[in-house]
This record gives C-alpha cells, structure tokens and sequence, in this order.
C-alpha cells in the first residue's frame, strides 16, 4: 500500500476541512490519522477541495451525488454503479481537486479515516 500523500504541492487551502468546511467536520487528529465526517444534505454541492490521503470511508446515510473535477466535468455518478449499503466501510485512494452534488432526497453521510502513514 501507498502511503504517498497527494499533491504535497497543492496549495492548503484546497484541503476539505479548508474549502469545504459547510460538509467536512473533523472528530480527531494526531500524526497517524485523521477522522472526518462528511456530510452533504440532499441538494446541497461541496466547494472544491482535496483529499490528501487514502482512506476508508463508513457508510452512514446514502444519496445518490455526482463528483466533478475542478473544472466540472464529471467524474463519478452513483447512479451508474451499485449503492452501499449502509453500514459498509469502503478504501479508497487520495482524491484531486473536486466537488460533490448530492443529486439525490436524502442526506449523505460518511466516515472518513483518513490514513497518513502506513
């Protein structure tokens, strides 16, 4: 596994607890981890920003969302893959700049542990 954080270059203003503090809330901290919550009510579009890190994510409230790049060209529908269910905790790699639209009628809510060193 990678431990490589994403875009040591890019500007800390882009990190999501930054740019998107309205969606990202942040439980706990220390050199090892760092544990966020996300969540995004139905309708509502995140700031761009960044996730530096890998991470799992625990699935806690699900809505469909369509993620864009920075510039807003889509990079994920949910509608196009097989929804979660809720209650599973899923990897995933650093994210670059984007956005979420939750396009769907309930909120989005997820755990994320982000992972800074292996």
């Amino acid at each position: 596994m990678s431990n490589e954080r994403l875009n040591d270059t890019s500007p800390p203003e882009l990190d999501a607890l930054t740019a998107a503090p309205a969606h990202h809330r942040l439980l706990m901290e220390n050199d090892r981890v760092r544990v966020l919550e996300t969540l995004i009510p139905a309708g509502e579009r995140t700031a761009v920003h960044i996730h530096r890190w890998h991470a799992v994510q625990y699935i806690h409230a699900w809505s469909d969302f369509i993620r864009y790049d920075g510039e807003g060209t889509i990079l994920f529908d949910s509608r196009t893959a097989p929804a979660p269910t809720i209650g599973a905790a899923l990897w995933s790699g650093p994210y670059g700049p984007h956005s979420v639209h939750n396009i769907g009628t309930g909120d989005l809510k997820v755990l994320v542990v982000e992972i800074k060193e292996g």
